[in-house]
C-alpha cells in the first residue's frame, strides 16, 4: 500500500522531478518513491529524537527547581 503523503509528494514535483529521479538514483534507491519514504522516514526520526531531549530537559529543569530549599539562592 502506498503513502497517500509521499504520491502526492511526487506529483507536486514538476520541473524538480528529473532532478529528483537523479538523485534518488545516484543515492542507490530503485525508485522515487523509495527515495520520498527514506527523506520521511528520517525527518520523522530526527522529530522524535528532539521530542525526546526536549523531555529529558524539561524533567531535569523541575528536578533543579524542586532542589531549591530557600528562595534566596
Amino acid at each position: 500500500m502506498q503513502n497517500q503523503e509521499i504520491v502526492k509528494i511526487i506529483e507536486n514535483l514538476k520541473g524538480r522531478k528529473n532532478y529528483e529521479e537523479k538523485r534518488a538514483s545516484k543515492l542507490g534507491f530503485a525508485s522515487l518513491y523509495d527515495y520520498f519514504e527514506d527523506k520521511i522516514s528520517k525527518k520523522q526520526k530526527v522529530l522524535e529524537e528532539e521530542q525526546k531531549e526536549l523531555e529529558t530537559r524539561k524533567a531535569d529543569d523541575q528536578q533543579k527547581a524542586s532542589k531549591k530549599s530557600c528562595s534566596c539562592c
